[in-house]
This record gives C-alpha cells, sequence and structure tokens, in this order.
C-alpha cells in the first residue's frame, strides 16, 4: 500500500471542488483510512462494493451509514423503482404513494394518525422539531441523542462549547449558527432522568427530541418516566428512529419498551438506500403544521415512496429485523473472542445490527486506522463498526474473522510492546470526529 489509486486520487480533486470533500461526514476518507481508502464506488450488490479499479470488497462496515439493511441492489426494490421511473417520476399533480405510505406507517403505528414526508434525516427532524414546537407553543427544546445538522441542533454548543460531544460527534462547530438561539436547546444524558428533570424544571420547554436507544438500552423506567413528565407537562415528545427504525422490531425499537411517543421520524432503511424520511405523529400535534410553513418540492418525488413500500413489503415477508439482529450478535460474539483470545480490551456498544466497539487503549484510534488499513488488502471495507444486512452471511462472517484475527495479533504485540504502532500504519491516523479538513 504505497500507491494512491483512483479513488484516492479522484478525492484530492474533490477536496478543491466540494467543501469537505463529500457531503457525509461519516463517509469522508479521513473516518477510515487517510490516504489510501477507496473513497468511491463503481457498482454495489448485496454487501459487496466495486473500487473505481473494478476491485470487489466485502463491506463489513457501515453499509451506506445503515440504509441498506436489505443489501444493496435489492432486486424487488430496484424493480419497483424502476417501474416507477418507466411510468415518470415528477409531475404537476402528486403521487399516489405517499397516501399508500402514509396508510401503511399509521398501520405500522397504531397510535398515529397523521404523517409527513422529506428525504433526508436532517430534513424530517427539523420538519418534526418545527410542527412540535408549533403544536406546544413554546420554543425550548431538550434533547438527548445526535439529531442532525440543523441550526436549531447545533445551537445547544452555544451554551457550551462542546455540549452534544457525548451525543455521537464532538467538536461541531457552531460558525454560521446564529448566536441568538443560545439557550434554546439543552442536552441530557441518556438514563439521567434527574438531569432532565432540572432541564425541565428550569426553562420553558415544549419539546423533548431523543434517540430511543443508541449505545446502551434503558434502565430504571427511563423512557416510561420521560412520557409520564412530558404528558404532565404538557411537552411534544420526540422520538428520533431515523436509525434504530426497522432493526429490532417492524417500525419502531421504542415498541420493545411498552412507551409511545407523540411524533415519531424514521429514515435510513425504510427505503434501502432510496432517499426518503417519515414524520409520524397523533393527530393534534401533527395538525400544528397547518400554521406554519414547511414544503419542499423534491418532497414530492415518486421513486422514494415507492422504494419505501417495497422494502417495507419486503421486509414484513421475511421478518428482516430478526435477521439482522442475530447477524449482529454473531458479529459481537466473535469480537470478543478473538480479543479474548489475543488478550484485548475492547468495549461493545449499540444495538446487535448496529455494533461497534473500542479498544481500552491509549492507542485506540491508531488501532481502528490499522483494522481499516489491514482488512483492506484482504479486500474487506472495515473499521470498528459493523451495520448488518440480510446479505451478510455465514462465510462472509468466517472469511471476515479469519482475516481480522491476524490484525488482532498485531494489535496485541503492540500493546505488549514488542511493536511501534507507528511504525506499522503506512498514513495518518483516521479522524474520530469533526475536523477541517486541509
Amino acid at each position: 500500500m504505497t500507491e494512491m489509486g483512483k479513488g484516492q486520487e479522484l478525492y484530492k480533486k474533490a477536496k478543491l471542488l466540494i467543501p469537505g470533500g463529500t457531503m457525509l461526514l461519516s463517509k469522508r476518507p479521513e473516518m477510515f483510512l487517510p490516504d489510501y481508502w477507496p473513497s468511491y464506488f463503481s457498482k454495489a450488490k448485496g454487501c459487496s462494493v466495486w473500487d473505481l479499479e473494478g476491485n470487489k470488497l466485502t463491506d463489513m462496515s457501515i453499509m451506506g451509514i445503515g440504509t441498506n439493511l436489505l443489501g444493496y441492489g435489492d432486486s424487488d426494490v430496484d424493480a419497483a423503482v424502476l417501474e416507477t421511473i418507466k411510468k415518470g417520476n415528477m409531475s404537476t399533480l402528486n403521487c399516489p404513494e405517499e397516501v399508500f405510505l402514509a396508510e401503511k406507517l399509521i398501520e405500522i403505528n397504531p397510535w398515529a394518525d397523521m404523517v409527513r414526508f422529506a428525504r433526508t434525516g436532517g430534513e424530517a427532524i427539523s420538519i418534526a422539531i418545527r410542527i412540535a414546537r408549533a403544536a406546544s407553543g413554546k420554543d425550548k427544546v431538550a434533547v438527548c441523542g445526535y439529531h442532525g445538522w440543523h441550526d436549531w441542533y447545533l445551537s445547544a454548543n452555544h451554551n457550551n462549547e462542546d455540549n452534544l460531544s457525548s451525543h455521537l460527534l464532538s467538536g461541531l462547530s457552531t460558525s454560521g449558527v446564529p448566536y441568538d438561539l443560545k439557550g434554546t436547546v439543552f442536552p441530557f444524558k441518556y438514563n439521567d432522568f434527574e438531569e432532565l428533570l432540572s432541564v425541565i424544571n428550569n426553562n420553558e420547554v415544549g419539546v423533548i427530541i431523543m434517540e430511543v436507544v443508541r449505545s446502551i438500552r434503558p434502565v430504571n423506567d427511563f423512557l416510561k418516566k420521560i412520557r409520564k413528565l412530558a404528558s404532565e407537562r404538557g411537552i411534544v415528545l420526540i422520538f428520533d428512529e431515523c436509525t434504530t427504525g426497522f432493526r429490532e422490531t417492524f417500525g419502531g425499537i421504542y415498541k420493545k419498551y411498552d412507551v409511545e411517543p407523540d411524533m415519531i421520524m424514521y429514515g435510513k432503511a425504510i427505503g434501502n438506500g432510496y432517499a426518503l424520511t417519515a414524520v409520524v405523529g397523533i393527530r393534534e400535534v401533527m395538525e400544528a403544521a397547518q400554521k406554519t410553513f414547511i414544503s419542499s418540492t423534491f418532497w414530492t418525488e415518486r421513486i422514494g415512496p415507492s422504494a419505501a413500500l417495497a422494502t417495507l413489503t419486503k421486509m414484513e415477508k421475511i421478518k428482516s429485523w430478526e435477521l439482522v439482529t442475530e447477524i449482529g450478535k454473531k458479529m459481537r460474539e466473535g469480537w470478543q473472542k478473538l480479543a479474548d483470545e489475543n488478550g484485548l480490551k475492547i468495549l461493545i456498544s449499540g444495538i446487535p445490527s448496529l455494533s461497534k466497539y473500542d479498544f481500552d487503549s491509549k492507542f485506540s484510534l491508531e488501532y481502528k486506522t490499522l483494522i481499516s488499513q489491514e482488512m483492506l488488502k484482504k479486500g474487506f471495507l472495515a473499521s470498528n463498526n459493523f451495520y448488518a444486512s440480510i446479505c451478510h452471511n455465514e462465510l462472509n462472517l468466517q472469511m471476515y474473522f479469519e482475516s481480522l484475527n491476524e490484525v488482532y495479533a498485531l494489535i496485541s504485540r503492540c500493546e505488549k510492546g514488542d511493536l511501534n504502532i507507528n511504525d506499522i500504519l503506512k498514513g495518518p491516523v483516521c479522524h474520530s470526529g469533526f475536523e477541517r479538513l486541509n
């Protein structure tokens, strides 16, 4: 690994033409293997990705950032999309699929009455916040989790320089975010009900938005306490399931905890790689959308709803959430087994189908970089996380673990002092969060 390939060369050009190099922070090569990550794909199918030089790589990392639960290029979903393209994707009139999809989402979430659609997670979340503020009549929001890039969310870092550092990403800059928004958003830690109660008692909060689960599970009836508090104080409760939706149930992971929100967002997996996000909620909250302006041309295109209907049909038929959960459990067991055999300490987090781990070492980032470097040589896109799809099979896991064991052996030697990790890495260490590119 001494020469840059076509992907790395194209990325060098991209950084001159596109601020930040890519449209999504999580897809920056610097998040994996600076200077050597393939960066671009020419084809994707199942759990395989082909780079610009035609090399086939098995994706054992983030599968399109969790969008492709059914795998890349699912034949049933693609067939529905191709049929839509033949008939026409856009017109002066509206597509009927959005009504059918709204019906299906209300069927999946029987407590809900109405639905609005968008095409990205950040849009859907911002729509939900606007509607919830309009419904509650209050501007201030309590947040727990990662909720996108919009001004309303990043303004939390005006209160404290890195208020959001424990909510997935550190170093999120407030440059360009109006300072007048300071004091409108207040983060609280997961499973810390007393902190949330303090936020509510000391501020005129009208909205609570949170991820139901990310790294850890709720304890001490955390979610039920929040539901009760929101109901008592007239606060709109929003569950952000853009990431977790359809990964442990047919719908939201909230179903496992016997608690219902006032609004919920779905994204990522709902269209299996095609752009569609949904805001689902109770009528008395959702109708507040009628008294505020929320509108966008490409929310009316037809491909997203068509893909989502086909995706939901297949998910329900094969119970995909059960399949990916089982695959994720096998991955976690394999990580732990290899770590134990190599005398390494790792900390595994997340739900099974969206798992990650960190090394309990001061060289954790260096080891993460080494994994991407060495596994790429062996034909894998890999890091320290794994987003399961139904296309990941036993052979994929077996070959992955055989290769990863060799990398863990190197890391073990580094931990013992027999090797220096900086002598093994061929380039810079990967980034850990938001960093400005040179």
